[in-house]
């Protein structure tokens, strides 16, 4: 797998950034339907919830494989994951709201989507905040990991915001719960292939909204 490495990172590269350049390129080139900023909306909600899951899978590629180095990526995942969060967050904002915050206020108690989505970007925020290893030794190990462990609230959350905002096809919000739930029952069934020391990691692979518990 060592072999391999140039290659999958360069291919975690290429996902992280393959979503914005797609967009960039519809938007410029008129090629995302009669509401385009709608589509980006929704797109970077979708691409949200794929990084937070692609992080979630982590440790279940670890244990299944047996190659520790699957860690390396695991920060750049969960940073993706805030980065389309944060443009998904934007758009509502001010193209959506145009930063009317009695309304937006309005809007968080009366739409549930809203409410829930608010509070895992809001939950995210810490994570994204404390992903360096210099944090990792600044709030301790331990500390650290049970503060990461909002991950999986966040995760939840994020699939209920998709499925109270859907109208009418529910099947997507459904199969990204149900990928969920398999990597859930992942981390509970398979045996683990040994911790990591998240203080010993160096800068670049120190994880946020990842899993808490390697």
């Amino acid at each position: 797998m060592r072999r391999l490495t140039p290659w999958l990172n360069g291919l975690v590269w290429l996902g992280v950034a393959a979503p914005l350049l797609y967009l960039c390129w519809g938007l410029w080139t008129d090629r995302l339907g009669a509401n385009p900023i709608q589509e980006i909306t929704h797109q970077t909600g979708r691409w949200t919830l794929r990084f937070l899951l692609a992080t979630l899978a982590i440790t279940p590629l670890r244990r299944l494989t047996g190659w520790n180095g699957w860690i390396r990526w695991r920060r750049r995942l969960g940073l993706a994951a805030f980065f389309y969060a944060s443009i998904h967050l934007l758009l509502y904002l001010w193209l959506d709201q145009f930063f009317d915050w009695g309304e937006i206020g309005r809007d968080i108690l009366k739409r549930r989507f809203i409410t829930v989505g608010l509070l895992a970007y809001g939950l995210m925020v810490p994570l994204a905040m404390t992903s360096t290893a210099g944090w990792i030794r600044r709030l301790g190990g331990r500390t650290w990991r049970r503060l990461h462990r909002l991950v999986y609230a966040i995760a939840v959350l994020g699939v209920l915001h998709y499925w109270w905002a859907v109208k009418f096809d529910w099947r997507p919000p459904l199969a990204y719960g149900l990928i969920l739930l398999a990597l859930f029952l992942l981390r509970l069934r398979r045996p683990r292939v040994g911790r990591i020391d998240a203080t010993a990691l160096p800068r670049r692979t120190a994880a946020p909204v990842g899993d808490p518990t390697d």
